[in-house]
Order: structure tokens, then C-alpha cells, then sequence
């Protein structure tokens, strides 16, 4: 009997420790400000309307899986190198999407911190743009 409580006094403590691990982990990002987010309805709106510029900022492999038409497609391991073609004028708004907006909101944050002031990230990206079958373009 007292190994069947030394096992599952073992179990409880391992899950608890599991568990404590993944809570300080996740606590270790910083939250989203919800306003550099957009939601995906909301970007496609904007950007079939022309009101803002849509950079698809995923590799160039992954572009070839379909992107939306009108994009800029600036792959992220190139933005160094083609900032510039990011606008910084405030009235020029710029949507941020990868494939699930993961990159696309460390991209923020670092454009952000370099004085870019009308940029957002797109809220699921172009994995949940797929998903939702909205149409996509061979890359140009």
C-alpha cells in the first residue's frame, strides 16, 4: 500500500513540476498590445480596399504555396537588407503577415523600436488565410 502512495505521490509531483514549468514559460513573453493586431477579416478587408500595404513577410519557399494577390512580398531574412521599402510615413498603414503571426509580431516589435509607427501584425496569418480558402496567387 505505501508503494502504491510513494508512486503516486511521485506522479503528482512530476505533473506539478510539469506544470510549473509551462506556467513560467509562457510567462516569460511579453503580452500583445491589441492594438498592433489586426484580425485576418479586418486585413483583408483593408487591403482588398486599398487602404493599407500588405507584406508578407514569410520565406521565399513558403511563398510558393500562395500568397495574397497585391502583397509585398518581403521575406524576413531579407529585411535587413530591403527595410527601405517599408514606408514610414504615419498616414501609410502596414500589415505584418507570416504564417501564423508569430514572426510577423517580433517583426513588429523590432520595426517598432526602429521608429516605424503605423505597423501591425496580422492575427493568424497566412496559414488561417488558407484554411479560410480566401483566394491566393502564384508569387510574382
Amino acid at each position: 500500500m505505501n508503494v502504491l502512495k510513494t508512486k503516486a505521490s511521485r506522479c503528482v509531483s512530476v505533473a506539478l513540476l510539469a506544470l510549473c514549468a509551462a506556467a513560467l514559460n509562457t510567462g516569460c513573453s511579453e503580452p500583445v498590445n491589441p492594438a498592433d493586431r489586426v484580425t485576418l477579416e479586418q486585413a483583408r478587408a483593408d487591403h482588398e480596399a486599398g487602404k493599407v500595404m500588405l507584406v508578407d513577410i514569410r520565406e521565399t519557399r513558403e511563398h510558393k504555396t500562395g500568397v495574397a494577390a497585391g502583397a509585398v512580398l518581403l521575406p524576413m531574412s531579407e529585411l535587413p537588407k530591403k527595410q527601405s521599402l517599408l514606408p514610414k510615413n504615419p498616414d501609410q498603414p502596414v500589415l505584418l503577415i507570416c504564417n501564423t503571426q508569430n514572426r510577423s509580431q517580433a517583426t513588429l516589435k523590432k520595426l517598432k523600436q526602429e521608429g516605424y509607427e503605423n505597423i501591425r501584425f496580422v492575427d493568424g496569418g497566412m496559414s488561417q488565410w488558407a484554411a479560410k480558402g480566401w483566394p491566393m496567387v502564384a508569387p510574382q
